[in-house]
């Protein structure tokens, strides 16, 4: 028994670096992705969307505060790789590592499931997850250019917003989907994989089409989002949401479709209220499905229940006689 002990203080330390590690890999992965796309703002260089911060608040979401380091590590690799190491970086990764914390504070604070099986849940990740913590990163990201002079001091609330975005939408789009993935049951049941591989096609041939076509027909992503959601819940919808922001992301870049002749200031709008609208869609529409779903799951077992229990009273009662049973014949 002693041994067994010891062998499993020995192995938390082990299986919290692995997951040190794990993140700070995932992290720098996704800073690289993000990075393929890029706008540069007044000499500021930021993303339409950032998914290291939605991976970071996933990963102490599900992990726990245990993990920060390798947030922290993630973000220092990610800063390192656009730009040489001088003492400013240590704000870039102190925001970086204090914005997914104070989210991860915030929504524990409020009783958050990582389910997100309520709407309140959908709202605090919008609002205290998303658009509050976010804030922490988008303000030191930006000061600590304009502190080592690469940004006059007069664009700070021209790039602060780019970057504030950029950041939330991370959390929109990655953290709903990770979390869902990690709490999907797997192998999902076979009887809907005929109907999974329908929508894929569907969305492999409707999103392209409606992100990269001059006729500005980008509201045909949503009746797909609609149709994820009521079939598949958070899993689904999330899964559109993220392909149809990185075509649309893609499309913006190249500046072309419905982002074709636009100015930066036109194309960012355009492009971020799109992704903006289809993940607050996405997100609030599942949770909302999902409340309900098991909601009615509730109150059908619920009623199973009493009808059991109905059932067990009435089971060694004497058969009650009829009105009419008692009456003679005149």
């Amino acid at each position: 028994m002693a041994a067994v002990v010891r062998n499993r203080q020995l192995s938390s330390p082990v299986v919290t670096g692995v997951q040190v590690l794990a993140v700070a890999a995932c992290y720098y992965a996704a800073a690289r992705l993000g990075l393929l796309r890029q706008y540069v703002v007044d000499g500021a260089v930021f993303t339409p969307i950032w998914p290291p911060t939605g991976i970071a608040v996933a990963a102490l979401l599900i992990l726990g505060l245990r993990c920060w380091p390798g947030i922290s590590l993630g973000a220092l690799l990610a800063v390192l790789s656009i730009t040489p190491l001088r003492p400013t970086v240590v704000g870039n990764v102190v925001g970086n590592t204090a914005a997914p914390i104070c989210s991860y504070l915030l929504l524990r604070q409020v009783g958050f499931r990582n389910d997100l099986s309520r709407l309140r849940d959908g709202a605090a990740l919008v609002f205290l997850g998303a658009l509050a913590s976010t804030l922490i990163s988008a303000t030191v990201g930006v000061g600590v250019i304009v502190l080592r002079g690469g940004l006059p001091a007069g664009d700070f609330w021209t790039v602060w917003p780019a970057w504030w975005v950029g950041d939330t939408m991370g959390v929109l789009i990655v953290t709903p989907l990770l979390l869902a993935l990690h709490g999907a049951r797997w192998p999902p049941r076979m009887s809907r994989w005929k109907e999974a591989l329908g929508m894929i096609l569907v969305a492999c041939v409707l999103i392209p089409f409606a992100t990269h076509s001059s006729l500005s027909v980008l509201f045909l992503v949503y009746p797909l989002l609609i149709w994820a959601a009521l079939r598949f819940q958070l899993v689904g919808s999330m899964l559109c949401a993220l392909f149809a922001s990185v075509m649309a992301t893609v499309a913006a870049t190249d500046e072309v479709g419905p982002f074709a002749g636009l100015s930066h200031t036109e194309l960012m709008f355009k492009l971020q209220a799109f992704n903006g609208g289809m993940a607050l869609t996405a997100l609030l529409l599942s949770s909302v499905i999902t409340e309900q779903l098991n909601t009615r799951r509730s109150v059908e077992q619920a009623c199973q229940e009493l009808a059991e229990v109905l059932e067990h009273l009435t089971a060694g009662e004497p058969r009650r006689a009829l009105p009419h049973e008692g009456e003679g014949e005149g």
